[in-house]
């Protein structure tokens, strides 16, 4: 009798190591299915925006019409945006108002309400000079610095369009102000 037992568990561990193959299998199907799937083009944009960076012609004058449509787009879309979060925060604010009972929880709501105030102010500041560099490209003095003159770049204002200083004016500007502080 010692003998039978020692073959049907031999059967049952065949059988276990089997079953173990077959799920193997079927794993290696679907990453080779995830392979075979095409990769997508993710274009690069700044701002949140949907718009491509701009990509100027050979001899393309500076600050041509079509640059200058082109940031128009750019700093048109990045304003609604965000008008859209200044609209979430006074409703999130309307909406949430509540009053707590509990000391600790209405500390912790007016630090949440005090940070996102903080924020939209600084999004206030950044629609003002959104504002300035949209009549800035109405009056043709967009893109060129207000220091020296020079063109402030097309890659600089992809990365900022409201930058009003060349990278070089900028980087005196910053070295100056790092001297004074300290």
């Amino acid at each position: 009798m010692p003998a039978k037992k020692t073959t049907e568990t031999k059967s049952k561990s065949t059988k276990k190591t089997v079953a173990k193959k077959t799920v193997a299998k079927k794993t290696v199907a679907k990453k080779t299915v995830a392979k075979k799937k095409p990769k997508l083009k993710v274009v690069a944009t700044t701002n949140k925006s949907k718009i491509a960076p701009y990509k100027a012609k050979k001899k393309e004058k500076y600050m041509s019409a079509a640059m200058k449509r082109h940031f128009t787009a750019v700093l048109l879309n990045w304003k609604e945006h965000l008008f859209d979060e200044m609209q979430k925060t006074f409703d999130h604010l309307k909406t949430k108002g509540e009053t707590y009972a509990d000391p600790i929880d209405r500390a912790s709501q007016e630090e949440e309400f005090a940070f996102e105030l903080r924020t939209r102010d600084r999004e206030r500041k950044l629609t003002n000079k959104i504002s300035i560099s949209l009549d800035k490209i109405k009056n043709d003095d967009y893109g060129w610095c207000d220091s020296c003159g020079d063109e402030i770049g097309i890659k600089r204002l992809e990365a900022r369009p409201t930058a009003t200083h060349c990278i070089d004016c900028k980087t005196l500007d910053e070295i100056k102000e790092k001297q004074l502080n300290g």
